[in-house]
């Protein structure tokens, strides 16, 4: 009797053996998964452009969430110059951590400007893009000609001076 306990616990504990092994070997197969970001982290991604009709002012750039997206006259290529008080009522269009996702614009028009501060923006023909805060909903842009200085920009990546009638422009 004492060899038959002998060998059901030789054998029990061959068993749990071969489970433990067979547990740390089951992850195997997706640890050579081809995700981008490393394990635990969510994957990079970049903002969303597209392009919409816009009423009176024809297909326009927007944002992800469908809202009207501007340039303004007093930047350069390369550079912002809407700091301070003027970022309150224009914020920019950021860049994202990833490479940008784009519909119906031309990926060769689409750059990244980087702010005083560090941060990155999208720019379009170099040009930094921003959003109007007074836009509430997609398809508005009350930010047209606003100070004759903020314009929206077309598919073609540029910028659209003309005003649909009926509209105001003292949003700034």
């Amino acid at each position: 009797m004492k060899r038959l306990g002998s060998v059901v616990g030789i054998v029990g504990v061959a068993v749990l053996g071969l489970a433990g092994l067979t547990a740390c070997g089951s992850n195997d197969s997706s640890s050579g998964s081809s995700s981008s970001a490393p394990a635990g982290q969510p994957a990079a991604t970049g903002a969303k452009l597209a392009t919409a009709d816009v009423g009176g002012l024809g297909k326009v750039v927007v944002d992800g969430n469908g809202r009207t997206v501007y340039v303004f006259d007093k930047d350069t290529s390369g550079k912002s110059n809407c700091e301070g008080d003027c970022l309150a009522k224009w914020p920019v269009v950021a860049a994202g951590d990833g490479t940008p996702q784009l519909t119906g614009i031309d990926a060769s028009l689409i750059s990244t400007v980087t702010r005083s501060d560090g941060t990155k923006q999208l720019a379009i023909n170099g040009l930094p893009l921003y959003l109007f805060a007074s836009d509430s909903a997609a398809g508005e842009a009350k930010g047209q000609a606003v100070g004759g200085v903020w314009w929206v920009v077309g598919a073609d990546g540029k910028k659209i001076t003309t005003q649909p009638a009926g509209s105001g422009n003292g949003g700034y």
